[in-house]
C-alpha cells in the first residue's frame, strides 16, 4: 500500500507508541484534536463485536482520515479504523459493478478498475478515501452537475446497525437517504456496490483558460462544452480570493472529458500500447515540521498571482493524466503539513441558482478581509441528491483553506455562515470543525427526519462522534 494511504492512525501523529491503543486523533485540517480508543477490526464479526464493547462514549467508524474537520473523531470513545476491510468481491467488467468492503480506498478500485475499462463515477479532489468515507461523507467531484453525488451511483450497501443487525440498503429507504451523508451515525458501512463509469483511455482532456472575473467565470462555468453541446463532464475553476476590484473572482478554469482513444493518435507509440495504464505521480513527501505562517498574505498573494498569470489564456485538448487533473496534490504525501502545526481549516458552502448576487457579496467580503487561502476553488451543481445530511444542492459551491489561528478567522467564518444561511445555503458538515448548532437547521431541512431516524435506530446512541456531540445530531 502507498504510504500516503495509510490506516486511521497514520493520520493520527508523527510520532506514536504502536502499543498505545489510545491515540489523538485529527481530520486532514489538523485541527480540534481528541484522545480515543482506536480498534482496527479485520472482519465484519470483529466489527460487531468492537460495536458492542464500544462502551458509554460509543464509536464512530473511520477511513483514510481526510475528512477535514471532526466527523470521524470522539473523544474519550472508540474509532473504527476500516481500512483492514479492503477486499473487492466482485467486478462485472461487462456491466460495470463492482462490489467490495467498506474500506477499500478509490486509489485502489482505479488501480483495479482503470486497466478494465472503468473509473470511479464520483472522486474528490484525492482518491485515498474508503468506499465506506466516500458514502458517509456523499463526496462530490467536478463533476456534479452532470453526476451527481457518489451516493448517486450505489446500488445497495451492508450496514451494521446498532442493534447488531447487519442490515441490506437500498435506494430510495429512509434508511439509505440518512446514510448517504450521515457521517456514519447510522451505523458501519461494510460494503457496497457501486455503479462505475467506463473510459476508454487513462487520460483526459483539459481545456484551460483564464476568467477575468467573477462574472466571467459563472458564464463561462454554465456554457456548454462546444464540441458537444452539452455541459463538460467536468469542471472545477481555482479561484483567486485575494483578488479585488474588477478583478474580484478571477479563476483559472478547467473542463475536462474522459479522453477517447482516438485522442491518443498523437502520442508516441509506446504510450498508444497501454491506452489504460493507471500511473500516478508521486513526489517527496512534505516535512514533518514547517513553521506556521508560511503561507501567509504576501506569499499567497504572490502565488495566486504566478498561477493566474501563468496558466493559459485559452487552451484546449490538452492531455492529463487522470491521476494529474482530479488529485494532484495526492502527488505530495502529507501536503497538509504545508499549513504548519496549527493546521487549517477547509470551509465550503453551496448557494442555490439564483443566489449568484449572495455569492458576489461573500466572495468581496473574503477578498476584503485578506485571508490568505492558497487553495480556493468554485464548482456548479447540478441537482441535489437525496441524503438528508447530503451537502450539494443546486447551485455554487466555493472551498478555501485558512490557516489556523488567524486572528479574527472564527468569528468572520462565523458572519459567512449567517451569510449562508440567510441565502439558503449550506455547510458542508464533512469539512467542518466549528459550525454553530443554531444554524444547523436552517441550512439542512431534512435534519428533524434525520434525529428521529437516528433516535429510533440507535437510542442508546452507540454511533456518535465529535462532530455529532458538537451539533447535536
Amino acid at each position: 500500500m502507498p504510504a500516503d494511504t495509510g490506516t486511521a492512525a497514520d493520520a493520527v501523529r508523527d510520532a506514536h507508541d504502536p502499543h498505545d491503543p489510545y491515540v489523538s486523533l485529527t481530520g486532514w485540517g489538523r485541527t480540534a484534536p481528541t484522545t480515543a480508543l482506536l480498534v482496527r477490526p479485520r472482519s465484519y464479526e470483529e466489527t460487531a463485536e468492537a460495536v458492542r464493547g464500544a462502551g458509554p462514549r460509543g464509536s464512530i467508524a473511520r477511513g483514510l482520515g481526510r475528512a477535514y474537520g471532526d466527523a470521524a473523531q470522539n473523544a474519550g470513545g472508540s474509532v473504527l479504523d476500516m481500512t483492514a476491510l479492503d477486499r473487492i468481491h466482485a467486478i462485472d467488467a461487462d456491466g460495470g459493478v463492482v462490489a467490495c468492503d467498506a474500506g477499500v480506498s478509490l486509489h485502489r478500485l482505479m488501480e483495479v478498475l482503470v486497466p478494465l475499462g472503468w473509473f470511479v463515477p464520483v472522486t474528490p479532489g484525492t482518491r485515498y478515501v474508503t468506499v465506506g468515507g466516500a458514502i458517509g461523507g456523499d463526496i462530490h467531484g467536478g463533476n456534479h452537475q452532470v453526476s451527481g453525488s457518489f451516493a448517486r451511483h450505489v446500488l445497495s450497501l451492508e450496514l451494521l446497525t446498532a442493534d447488531g443487525e447487519i442490515r441490506t440498503v437500498l435506494p430510495g429507504t429512509p434508511l439509505f437517504d440518512a446514510t448517504a451523508g450521515g457521517l456514519g451515525l447510522t451505523g458501519v458501512v461494510l460494503s457496497a456496490t457501486v455503479r462505475l463509469h467506463p473510459v476508454a483511455t487513462s487520460l483526459m482532456t483539459v481545456d484551460t483558460e483564464r476568467a477575468r472575473d467573477l462574472d466571467d467565470l459563472l458564464a463561462r462555468l454554465t456554457a456548454a462544452n462546444p464540441a458537444t453541446g452539452r455541459p463538460y463532464r467536468h469542471a472545477v475553476a481555482r479561484i483567486d480570493l485575494l483578488a479585488r476590484g474588477s478583478a474580484l473572482g478571477r479563476s483559472v478554469l478547467m473542463r475536462a472529458e474522459h479522453a477517447p482513444l482516438e485522442a491518443l493518435d498523437s502520442l508516441p507509440a509506446r504510450a498508444r500500447r497501454r491506452p489504460l495504464a493507471f500511473r500516478p505521480a508521486r513526489l517527496p513527501a512534505t516535512p514533518a515540521h514547517l513553521p506556521s505562517g508560511l503561507l501567509g498574505r504576501a506569499a499567497v498573494g504572490l502565488l495566486n498571482e504566478v498561477w493566474y498569470r501563468g496558466a493559459p489564456r485559452r487552451r484546449t485538448g490538452e492531455l492529463q493524466r487522470l491521476s494529474a487533473f482530479f488529485h494532484p496534490l495526492d502527488g505530495v504525501p502529507r501536503w497538509n503539513r504545508i499549513y504548519g502545526r496549527q493546521g487549517f481549516v477547509q470551509y465550503q458552502f453551496v448557494v442555490g441558482d439564483g443566489q449568484e448576487e449572495a455569492l458576489r457579496r461573500i466572495v468581496e467580503r473574503v477578498a476584503r478581509r485578506g485571508f490568505p487561502s492558497f487553495l480556493a476553488v468554485l464548482k456548479r451543481f447540478g441537482a441535489g441528491d437525496p441524503g438528508w445530511l447530503s451537502f450539494p444542492a443546486a447551485g455554487w459551491a466555493l472551498a478555501l483553506d485558512l490557516p489556523a489561528g488567524l486572528t479574527g478567522a472564527g468569528s468572520f467564518l462565523d458572519e459567512l455562515d449567517e451569510d449562508v444561511a440567510a441565502a439558503g445555503g449550506r455547510v458542508n458538515l464533512a469539512k467542518d470543525a466549528r459550525l454553530r448548532p443554531e444554524l444547523l437547521a436552517a441550512m439542512y431541512p431534512k435534519l428533524a427526519e434525520f434525529r428521529a431516524l437516528r433516535a429510533a435506530l440507535d437510542p442508546g446512541a452507540v454511533f456518535t462522534s465529535d462532530l455529532s456531540r458538537r451539533l447535536g445530531l
